[in-house]
């Protein structure tokens, strides 16, 4: 029998919940999708229904293998990619979660965040794991847990439950509850991950009030983590990455210098800096890139809360567009001096500012205003976000970017691809393979299991689409960014941080 030449990732994200079948030469030929319910409460509360995200990840993955060709014989490894932060606490024994999974954009816990900012826990939290102290990052929901759903903590003190995020929770499903293991980029976002010393800090569990034995095991990106029987045959699990780290291995971002932005639900721009885990001063993360045969690879990062979900937002709460779409068109319509300013906070600011109770702001109205403003407006927010964050990123150090590498679903919008050109003053490329968080995954099980050989070779499998050059004038641009920053001032809560 001939060798299996495909390779499945499952991408479990914030928004859906999707199987994709990638070929040898890395490219997608099949896909299935389920929509993933969002529950929302008071005091900024996003939760998932963990059984939910299962059923439409089996699901998925029987219906693209089904696709494929050779059925499950055809299919090398499973990888597994996820939206990284959200927590599931479950029991040991049966597998059942005792809770809802609290979402990464979940705000529950800021105020408990604060209180250990005030008690001075954040430098030491800074220092090992390359984070600041939010409750975008697990820990603090994990702890939430323990504390609401009544005897948990004591079960988890007793060892009864198991912690993961979502790549943790769904490789446990997969393998029968014989696994309970993550890899490194996903440890790294939870506040308990010393990433300098790759493993789990005892002081921090004692500082966050997490036991120790709630903790999966902390492994490559890219190994053998055990195999599933729920295919059809034995498929081994032999790549597990957090989305932002994945799609950086899905555009091929292996030398230090480069750099890709996801623009998904939030955007989270990525710059590998090779075996140097950068501290920065501007209030960006250090976090793991990857690590492969033992050895770590680090990257800077700065995260957008809100992308995409502003379109969303125009979709779904005001009703102002049918489709995300049509936003090309519709920004396409106005002149650049239209003056109305979108700031996205809907759920705090993320990176630079690290603001939680920053909130939106919607400015330059006027009676002539219309949906081609507001959706300009959405559009516009994400590159000035963009560049707050690579003007950080030079203030820690880095070169200007030579090029930013795009992807996810706002990537195919070609009116914000050349407005992102035009305000960061870089070019901008598009890959031939727009599902780069989903191929990172592939590409990370099909290079454990030997479909690909190594890093080089990955490489060679990755090609650009499109290609966007800056062609704004210096004083159009200048005068669109000053606007940024006035509307950016009155977002913020007073005495908050600035971009620059």
């Amino acid at each position: 029998m001939s060798e299996p030449q495909h390779v499945i990732a499952i991408d479990q994200g914030t928004t859906s919940t999707r199987a994709i079948v990638f070929d040898a030469s890395a490219r997608a030929t099949a896909i299935e999708r389920r929509a993933l319910t969002q529950h929302y409460g008071d005091a900024g509360r996003v939760e998932h229904d963990v059984e939910q995200i299962w059923r439409d990840t089996e699901t998925t993955v029987r219906e693209v293998i089904e696709r494929s060709p050779g059925g499950a014989a055809g299919v090398a490894a499973l990888g597994i990619t996820n939206q990284r932060e959200t927590v599931v606490v479950w029991e040991r024994a049966s597998g059942t979660p005792i809770h809802r999974a609290i979402v990464w954009q979940d705000r529950r816990t800021a105020q408990a965040c604060a209180r250990l900012k005030a008690e001075g826990a954040e430098d030491v939290i800074r220092r090992k794991t390359g984070l600041l102290l939010d409750p975008y990052f697990s820990a603090t929901k994990i702890a939430w847990i323990l504390d609401h759903v009544l005897g948990a903590r004591a079960r988890a003190e007793r060892g009864q439950l198991a912690f993961g995020t979502i790549d943790s929770f769904l490789l446990w499903r997969l393998t029968g509850g014989r696994v309970h293991a993550t890899d490194v980029t996903n440890a790294s976002r939870t506040l308990l991950y010393d990433i300098h010393a790759q493993c789990w800090d005892e002081e921090l569990l004692r500082l966050l009030r997490v036991p120790r034995a709630l903790l999966p095991e902390v492994r490559d990106s890219s190994e053998v983590y055990g195999t599933t029987a729920l295919f059809g045959r034995p498929l081994p699990i032999a790549g597990i990455a957090g989305d932002q780290q994945a799609a950086l291995i899905g555009q091929a971002c292996f030398r230090a210098g480069t750099a890709k932005s996801t623009y998904g639900t939030g955007c989270f721009l990525l710059l590998n800096t090779g075996e140097v885990a950068v501290t920065s001063a501007n209030r960006l993360l250090t976090t793991p890139a990857y690590r492969i045969g033992g050895r770590i690879t680090y990257a800077l990062e700065g995260s957008i809360f809100v992308a995409g979900a502003a379109i969303k937002w125009l979709r779904d709460g005001l009703k102002v567009i049918e489709s995300a779409s049509e936003t090309a068109a519709l920004a396409a319509r106005l002149p650049y001096d239209h003056g109305v300013y979108l700031v996205p906070a809907f759920v705090g600011l993320g990176a630079p500012h690290w603001e939680p109770d920053a909130r939106g702001l919607l400015c330059g109205l006027s009676f002539e205003a219309s949906a081609s403003h507001l959706a300009r407006a959405a559009l516009e927010a994400v590159a000035y976000q963009t560049l707050d964050l690579t003007l950080a990123m030079q203030r820690d150090g880095a070169q200007p970017l030579a090029a930013l590498r795009i992807d996810g679903g706002m990537a195919a919008n070609e009116w914000l691809c050349q407005f992102l050109a035009d305000i960061l003053q870089t070019r901008v490329e598009r890959p031939a393979e727009l599902e780069t968080t989903a191929l990172g995954a592939a590409l990370l099980a099909g290079l454990a299991t030997g479909m690909w050989p190594s890093l080089d070779a990955l490489s060679s499998l990755c090609s650009t689409e499109a290609v966007y050059e800056p062609r704004m004038n210096h004083a159009q641009r200048a005068a669109l960014l000053e606007g940024w920053q006035r509307a950016l001032s009155r977002a913020l809560p007073a005495g908050g941080s600035r971009s620059r």
